[in-house]
């Protein structure tokens, strides 16, 4: 199993909204991939509570069985269109895929 998180930094404005409003747009566009994407076995996000210095605004979990469903999830056409809306509001990505 392939296990995916990627954290984000958001710019403090962007779209005419603010980091919090961009935050909850990013979870619940991210949320309703769940059960559209066969090759997504599971996806949750979360909003950072602590907003220190060293957070990320918003973190995404998912699971993959392998890198070839997590290859099919990264350029399927529903998530390609939140990639869009997310790298709009976003000033620092990081990622790790890791097997389990």
């Amino acid at each position: 199993m392939i296990k995916h998180l990627v954290f984000w930094k958001l710019k403090p404005t962007a779209l005419d909204k603010d980091s919090q409003a961009n935050a909850l747009e990013i979870k619940s566009r991210l949320e309703a991939l769940n059960g559209r994407i066969p090759e997504l076995i599971h996806l949750e996000v979360g909003l950072d509570l602590l907003q220190s210095p060293a957070s990320a605004d918003v973190a995404l979990y998912s699971e993959f069985a392998d890198l070839e469903a997590l290859a099919v999830y990264q350029v399927h056409p529903e998530h390609e269109a939140v990639k869009t809306f997310i790298q709009a509001v976003t000033s620092q990505r990081m990622v790790i895929d890791y097997e389990v």
